[in-house]
């Protein structure tokens, strides 16, 4: 493309633009505002407005929008308008203002509703389908997409046929159409992955589809697209998508690729809102990425220094959001170093309208922690998500868990599932519930909670569906086969081990088989930590069945993985249990007979039981029951039967 030598400040920002080097376009914009030697036009202050976004500006592009609706409207110009309000309503529920958002929805469907079919209808329609999908009026949603792909073929943009296929995938997702959903989704991204789009769609079809995979709990899918989006928007960032042989020309609005020539329809295309669903709450309180950062503590993690909330100019606004999604992936990897240290990076990156990467990045962030011991510092990190609107669950009930605070494990997990009333939005999410219930029930002695819970995870992991669904239901360019969550290894893997875990517990026949299997799905994702925890549980089953050489070798294997790790809690553990009958040191200073009658009572047994045991008087049980109470700072057998599981007592 060749460069104007016009001296005009406008027109060379325009030119910027249409290159896609937005620090260029947003320096000559915003000086030539300042002073202005004529007023922008309508066009121009939308061109003003995505260079302010992509330079890290977000007040000044929301500012600018509200500027460009207002001339566009001066213009009698409904479908400038209309675009303008449905940015206006994406970026106000990126913020967190939700009352505000929803009015530049209604305006920006009194603006478009009654034009001729047009690009800018596209989003309406677009928006149309994702909340009939939160409502859980599937058919509609499909229906919605229809009409998407129908206005962005005859738009002819590359853009917005990209688009309408993400939402389809989104919608069949949601409707638990596992199969068709990912192949909608694969036809979206291989227009990503020929460098056929524009900057801004190919930056927010990475983030839609590694929250589509996050959801559908893919983790193939999430590792190759994590890398994929990682290197197209590493740094030198120049603004510029892959050369696409293909010049698209001046005058576009570069958030939407809508044309600014809205005297024809056959260049339009735009770009999605972030496809916030039924995310994070937008009650976001204090961004804890603006405190003074905390004196360190022995033992635990630094709190997060203060971070900036723009994105440095020149560099990518969607690094931070995709680094948000890579810090998830890495931490089932198993690389929980550079996984707590990208949770941090992450943080300084996300723009202030997408908070809920930076709540993902602390969430995660606490996980590592929890599972290497450093406890204070996971509380703090689940603690900032939480103040970004996500509920940190079910990292938090782990937590209370290994602090002994049993009573508040269960509550938290419980209100966690009942939150989550939709299992198909969301299946990682809510398998992850059902797996932390199983193994907080299990620690509290609840087997038939336990039994539930893990039921109802195979439930969610096995085969479903009736049939092909008609064909008026199934999104144009889907397949007709329906697959609904069979052959999804990670929620496979999960349910195998809550369902061995049980009848390990339940002292049934079944435990070894399950067991096995979940170790295979482990081993073959690669998910090194989960691997570790069942050869615990196959260790337990061998040293049941007398296999004590069996149990031996996997006890070895999952301490070597779990030391490499860092998981301290789970290598004393296993090196607990392969000294076996050996003299070691109690935790919490226990005497070797309080430690016997903590192991009594958290198997079941009441005092009347553990004096029969141990052949003493209830008295003295009593009496024990009291020291270990104290000794571990719980009040009540539930938390000191939670200590004795997370402290190998059992």
């Amino acid at each position: 493309m060749s460069v104007p030598t016009t001296t005009d400040p406008v027109d060379r920002a325009r030119s910027a633009a249409a290159r896609e080097s937005w620090a260029e376009a947003y320096a000559l914009l915003h000086a030539h505002d300042r002073h202005p030697s004529r007023g922008l036009t309508a066009d121009d202050l939308s061109v003003l407005a995505d260079a302010a976004w992509w330079s890290g500006h977000v007040d000044e592009s929301v500012a600018a929008l509200l500027r460009a609706h207002a001339a566009f409207l001066a213009a009698d110009d409904h479908r400038g308008a209309g675009l303008a309000s449905w940015r206006l309503y994406d970026e106000y529920t990126g913020l967190g203002r939700p009352a505000a958002a929803a009015g530049w929805l209604h305006r920006a469907r009194h603006h478009l509703e009654d034009l001729p079919d047009c690009p800018e209808r596209c989003f309406l329609e677009m928006t149309a389908s994702e909340e009939a999908s939160d409502r859980g009026d599937h058919r509609s949603a499909l229906a919605a997409t229809r009409r998407m792909t129908a206005l962005a073929r005859a738009s002819g943009s590359p853009d917005l046929l990209a688009l309408s296929r993400q939402a389809g995938s989104r919608a069949l997702l949601a409707a638990g159409r596992r199969t068709e959903g990912l192949a909608l989704l694969d036809d979206a991204m291989s227009a990503v992955a020929a460098g056929e789009l524009s900057g801004i769609v190919t930056g927010r079809l990475y983030c839609l589809a590694l929250t589509r995979c996050g959801e559908a709990a893919d983790l193939a899918r999430a590792v190759e697209w994590t890398n994929a989006a990682m290197e197209w928007s590493a740094p030198p960032w120049t603004g510029r998508p892959p050369d696409r042989g293909t010049d698209h020309g001046t005058g576009a609005d570069s958030r939407t690729g809508t044309s600014t020539d809205r005297g024809t329809d056959t260049d339009g295309s735009t770009g999605p809102s972030a496809d916030r669903g039924t995310g994070p709450s937008t009650d976001r309180g204090t961004d804890p990425r603006t405190r003074t950062a905390e004196p360190e503590k022995a033992g635990s993690a630094p709190a997060p220094a203060p971070l900036p909330m723009t994105v440095p100019s020149g560099e990518n606004p969607f690094r931070g959001v995709l680094r948000a999604h890579r810090v998830a992936v890495l931490d089932l990897l198993g690389a929980w170093a550079l996984a707590e240290a990208e949770a941090r990076q992450a943080c300084r990156e996300v723009p202030v309208d997408r908070l809920e990467s930076a709540a993902a990045s602390y969430y995660a962030a606490g996980d590592v922690q929890r599972r290497q011991g450093r406890l204070e510092a996971a509380a703090v990190s689940y603690g900032h998500a939480h103040e970004l609107g996500r509920i940190p669950q079910p990292g938090l009930a782990l937590l209370r868990l290994a602090q002994g605070r049993a009573d508040a494990a269960v509550a938290g997990v419980d209100l966690a599932l009942a939150c989550r009333n939709d299992p198909d939005h969301d299946l990682l999410g809510r398998a992850r519930l059902l797996a932390a219930r199983t193994e907080v029930a299990l620690a509290v002695r609840d087997l038939p909670g336990a039994a539930r819970a893990a039921e109802d995870l195979d439930a969610l992991a096995g085969a479903g569906g009736a049939g092909a669904p008609p064909a008026g239901d199934r999104a144009e360019g889907a397949p007709a086969a329906l697959g609904r969550h069979e052959g999804v290894p990670l929620l496979r893997a999960l349910a195998d081990t809550a369902l061995g875990a049980v009848a390990l517990a339940e002292r049934r026949p079944g435990a070894l088989p399950a067991l096995r299997r979940a170790l295979g799905g482990w081993l073959g994702l690669r998910v090194p930590y989960e691997a570790a925890r069942v050869r615990m549980l196959l260790a337990a089953a061998c040293r049941a069945a007398r296999d004590e050489e069996a149990a031996r070798l996997e006890l070895g294997t999952a301490r070597v993985v779990f030391e490499r790790l860092g998981a301290v809690p789970d290598a004393r553990r296993a090196a607990a249990l392969l000294a076996g009958g050996s003299r070691r040191r109690l935790p919490g200073g226990l005497t070797a007979r309080e430690a016997e009658v903590l192991r009594l009572v958290a198997s079941g047994g009441t005092n009347k039981d553990v004096a029969r045991a141990l052949e003493i008087s209830e008295q003295t049980v009593a009496r024990h029951l009291n020291h270990v109470f104290a000794a571990l700072g719980v009040g009540s057998r539930a938390s000191a039967t939670a200590y004795a599981y997370a402290h190998g007592l059992v």
